[in-house]
């Protein structure tokens, strides 16, 4: 899709009702949206921040947007367009919990070697924490990033070897209430 395309073409539309869970209806009315927000037919890394930012407006978004971004930009060309865009909504608002638990996998490996490492857990769960701010109260087990990604760790990696698997991450995310929680944070939004 570039610039000089205002709307949908029929084959664009048919391959996205059959690739999203989303209906044709609800596909011309997203890609108008984002046409009217993105006049240019592509949200840069500053916008989503400022998307982020109005969910979140007491802590700092900016650092958790940024690791969202890259799992939405699927070209890895610093720009979401519109069916980047509806492809994501589409896994993250109403996807089966399988494929959000592969989105989530992706957007914690941020060096894309099909495992998890500690420290990359660490980063993801830091820059949550940053954005929710002091809006959410924590028990003292997960009152820091740390003690958090301990707890997640002691979960999910069965072979301890300081990596989740993705067979780990789903099998472990699906055993902790709260980060099928989070998974579902986008339902009943669209």
């Amino acid at each position: 899709m570039g610039q000089k395309h205002s709307k949908l073409s029929e084959a664009d539309l048919e391959r996205l009702e059959n690739e999203t869970e989303f209906d044709r209806k609800e596909i011309q009315q997203w890609h108008k949206g984002f046409r009217k927000d993105c006049p240019s037919g592509k949200l840069d890394k500053e916008e989503f921040a400022k998307i982020y930012k109005q969910f979140f407006p007491f802590g700092d978004a900016r650092p958790f947007s940024e690791y969202v971004f890259r799992v939405f930009d699927a070209d890895r060309n610093g720009a979401i367009d519109f069916e980047e865009f509806i492809s994501a909504l589409s896994v993250t608002s109403r996807g089966r919990l399988d494929d959000k638990l592969v989105w989530a996998f992706r957007l914690y490996d941020l060096d894309e070697d099909q495992r998890i490492s500690y420290a990359e857990m660490t980063k993801i769960v830091e820059a949550i924490y940053c954005m929710v701010g002091s809006m959410v109260k924590l028990p003292p087990d997960e009152d820091s990033p740390e003690k958090r990604v301990n707890k997640i760790f002691a979960l999910m990696d069965k072979d301890q070897d300081g990596y989740l698997t993705m067979d780990e991450f789903k099998e472990g995310s699906k055993k902790d209430p709260t980060i099928v929680q989070a998974l579902n944070l986008y339902d009943g939004l669209v």
